[in-house]
């Protein structure tokens, strides 16, 4: 597929698309209820509807029995991890094998077109960033995801959060189910930002950041500190009237949705001709200018609201560049002025 039909590429084989991201049709002006209607079913399907049918499975099927679960264990701990480790194996791992180890569809689509395998680099273990990636999805962050998540059960199995049946709840329930990528985006901005000032962007987010380029393991590549919050976002559910399915849908939109924003591709080719958006390129933003789109895709406008909103166009990048050099100008003008030596 000539993937020219849908962007362009620059001197350096960078991929644009040629439309420049917008947030969702609800923010968008004017209000056009034809375009609300026409984005619901690519807000539910496919990322959404997966995340809810892994919820699902989790809860009625794989989790220790909510007997066992009113106990901490080691034993709970550890099934709950190897749980959680298989389904990112199978998850990230397969993006990873068909489409940055095989490259079935090349660079096509590709935003940055060189593999992170092609640029080893002394900021990772073993100078790989799959490698480095990896390790720390699967020996940091995941088993962080699984304490957050192993505490969260324990709550709902011994009634310390107020666990509200769907067969009578069933409206709030959904309408907590809806809420959830929304709460997502304004949680992720706030915890985003708030480790992008200099002493937690340095201890802390810069090792996220080391992945410049980023590839799905990049998505939980994390310093212990935040991943640990990243996850706990599940907890917001302990907080009001909620159920274990609600929950587990937010605790795995972050977990597993993590990779939406670090594909690296804009489109996936799939059989028949048909192309599945990867919704990457604003966070791929992010990861390539460093202080824009702090939030998710434009679900909830906040990047807009705060004026760091970068939807890839040049006159983004000039607005951009105007206010790095504000920036600059307003340090320049706090640090103490010079002094003729003694």
């Amino acid at each position: 597929m000539d993937d020219l039909r849908f962007g362009t590429r620059d001197k350096r084989g960078h991929f644009h698309p040629l439309q420049p991201a917008q947030p969702a049709p609800l923010w968008q002006r004017p209000f056009s209820l034809r375009r609300v209607i026409a984005w619901i079913p690519e807000f539910l399907w496919p990322w959404n509807a997966f995340h809810l049918a892994t919820a699902l499975l989790w809860v009625h099927v794989l989790i220790p029995d909510w007997t066992s679960l009113q106990t901490l264990s080691l034993r709970n701990w550890l099934w709950l991890y190897g749980l959680n480790a298989a389904g990112i194996l199978l998850f990230f791992g397969g993006f990873e094998l068909v489409y940055y180890v095989r490259r079935v569809q090349g660079r096509r689509f590709k935003y940055n077109p060189k593999f992170p395998s092609e640029a080893p680099s002394d900021v990772f273990w073993f100078k790989s960033q799959n490698l480095d990636n990896f390790l720390r999805t699967i020996f940091v962050t995941v088993p962080l995801w699984t304490v957050v998540e192993i505490v969260m059960l324990w709550a709902y199995a011994n009634s310390w959060a107020v666990w509200l049946p769907w067969g009578t709840h069933w409206l709030w329930l959904s309408a907590v189910t809806l809420a959830v990528p929304f709460v997502h985006e304004i949680y992720f901005f706030f915890l985003h930002r708030l480790i992008h000032t200099p002493f937690l962007y340095r201890w802390v987010h810069s090792v996220h950041h080391n992945s410049i380029n980023p590839s799905p393991w990049s998505s939980l590549s994390m310093h212990p500190v935040e991943g640990f919050f990243y996850m706990a976002e599940a907890w917001l559910h302990l907080l009001i009237p909620s159920n274990p399915v609600c929950a587990y849908f937010t605790l795995h939109s972050v977990g597993f949705g993590a990779i939406n924003g670090h594909l690296g591709f804009e489109k996936f080719e799939m059989p028949g001709e048909r192309l599945l958006d990867s919704h990457a390129y604003v966070h791929y933003l992010h990861h390539k200018y460093f202080e824009v789109n702090y939030g998710g895709d434009g679900l909830v406008p906040l990047d807009i609201l705060f004026g760091t909103w970068h939807d890839g166009s040049k006159e983004a990048d000039e607005r951009m560049k105007e206010r790095f050099r504000r920036k600059k100008a307003r340090q320049r003008s706090r640090s103490p002025a010079d002094t003729p030596a003694e």
